[in-house]
């Protein structure tokens, strides 16, 4: 194979993963890992991706950029729905109690999933199902579901993920102590833990980690191996990971030592 016929297959394989790694890809292609290293400098200098340690992320994959919902809605979905019911075992068949759920496409479908288990309550008791969120796409999902209370956390609502931000946000959030969150994020890593690119949708996520007595992890394998910008919480602040594949393995051995669950849907 010509280099040119096998660097355009890495940007193949690029857009359809956004990330790629060297020895991956040398096996792939059965060269050898210094050939792959010359093909990524040379894609890199056509401006088609951006070199990281271990291999390269597509142009436009930095540490913030930011889809927004609506578009990351229609990216992975059969995954995140298969996250999701996996992800709501968690709850056991019997749940009583509260739920924290973050924004973000795989949170909306644990938060679909969530409704379309209820149901309807005796008149007159007291729902199961104390539900809080501070996602505008993700509050009228659960707010007609029987046999759950709907709790929605205002504040200032960031239009690329349609959540409420900022200071109010996170301070009602300390103010509670939800049974269980499930929670998203950009990046998981060994080194830098969970990850998103902007700073105010940090520290609401930060939030829900501390007021939560148990954390859940839901992110499809493309977000294993990502460090965006701004680190909101360690491994060891999540007890259970549920994602579509296994991690990679130095991802894998970090999860393991900091004690976290690992559950493939």
């Amino acid at each position: 194979m010509y280099a040119m016929e096998r660097q355009q297959g890495i940007e193949r394989i690029l857009a359809d993963e956004g990330r790629v790694s060297v020895v991956d890809l040398a096996h792939r292609f059965d060269v050898t890992t210094e050939t792959i290293r010359r093909d990524l400098a040379a894609l890199e200098e056509t401006g088609s991706l951006v070199r990281v340690h271990g291999g390269a992320v597509a142009k436009d994959d930095d540490s913030t950029n930011e889809s927004s919902v609506l578009e990351r809605v229609l990216q992975h979905g059969a995954e995140k729905r298969a996250i999701a019911a996996r992800a709501l075992a968690t709850l056991g068949s019997d749940f009583h109690g509260s739920v924290f759920i973050d924004a973000g496409t795989t949170a909306a479908a644990v938060a679909d999933g969530l409704a379309a288990r209820a149901t309807p309550a005796p008149q007159g008791a007291r729902a199961h199902v104390e539900a809080v969120t501070h996602s505008l796409t993700i509050a009228p999902m659960l707010a007609a579901a029987d046999d759950i209370a709907l709790t929605v956390i205002g504040g200032r609502i960031r239009g690329v993920t349609a959540a409420a931000v900022g200071a109010e946000t996170v301070a009602a959030i300390g103010r509670l102590r939800p049974d269980v969150a499930f929670i998203g994020a950009n990046g998981i890593s060994a080194g830098f833990g969970l990850s998103t690119p902007d700073p105010d949708e940090a520290s609401v996520k930060a939030a829900i980690v501390r007021a939560a007595r148990r954390v859940i992890l839901v992110a499809d394998s493309s977000k294993h191996d990502r460090e965006l910008l701004v680190s909101f919480a360690a491994l060891r602040d999540i007890d259970v990971l549920v994602t579509d594949a296994e991690p990679p393995a130095e991802l894998a051995a970090a999860l393991s030592d900091a004690e976290v669950e690992v559950w493939v849907a």
